[in-house]
């Protein structure tokens, strides 16, 4: 993400981060190894890759761990103090703003930037899963035509058009354990999904 701005990241999230680059994580992230029991979209499993009962899938969720969750905890007490500024009543804490125009705003959005680039570095991390079927197989990663079906990120800001109020509006998102999906045809989907979202 372009507007990452590492400098923008408190030294504790950096120090927390650290040591954990390379790794699963823990908390709720995992690696989970799946068999394909029953397959309710043909067309949509085949694009995927899935093409048959008994077929072994590895699901992992990993991300930026402890970077992200006290770059959020930086955010949520800088916001904090300003939403007193500016008089902002929620009924959440952990839904503490500021206007994105603001500078605690515009700092937010440069942490979260950071912390996604950092996830996103730590995929390639994730081929430890491709030596480790090797290893147990007696074999070479190439020979056991292991491929990603998908790679997605969750709890990123973005900017995104939506209807909203009856107009269509430029909005910041942020999906929190979620992410965007989309239906065939968008635009933004890639083309190996076009036809099946």
């Amino acid at each position: 993400m372009l507007q990452a701005e590492p400098k923008k990241v408190s030294a504790r999230a950096k120090k927390r981060g650290f040591p954990q680059l390379g790794s699963l994580g823990a908390g709720n992230h995992y690696a989970e190894i799946n068999i394909v029991d029953e397959i309710f979209n043909e067309y949509g499993a085949k694009k995927m890759g899935i093409d048959h009962k008994g077929q072994v899938c590895v699901m992992i969720h990993h991300g930026s761990r402890g970077l992200e969750h006290q770059a959020a905890t930086d955010a949520l007490v800088a916001m904090e103090k300003v939403m007193k500024k500016d008089k902002i009543i929620i009924n959440d804490c952990q839904l503490a703003c500021a206007q994105i125009t603001s500078a605690e705003g515009q700092d937010y959005l440069k942490e979260k930037a950071t912390a996604g680039n950092y996830a996103w570095i730590n995929h390639p991390s994730m081929t430890l899963t491709h030596q480790a079927f090797a290893k147990l197989f007696n074999t070479t990663p190439d020979n056991l035509n292991l491929h990603v079906i998908y790679n997605v990120s969750h709890n990123i800001a973005k900017v995104e058009q939506h209807v909203a109020e009856r107009k269509e509006q430029t909005l910041l998102v942020h999906r929190k354990g979620s992410t965007h999906t989309f239906p065939p045809h968008c635009r933004l989907i890639a083309i190996d999904y076009q036809h099946s979202g």
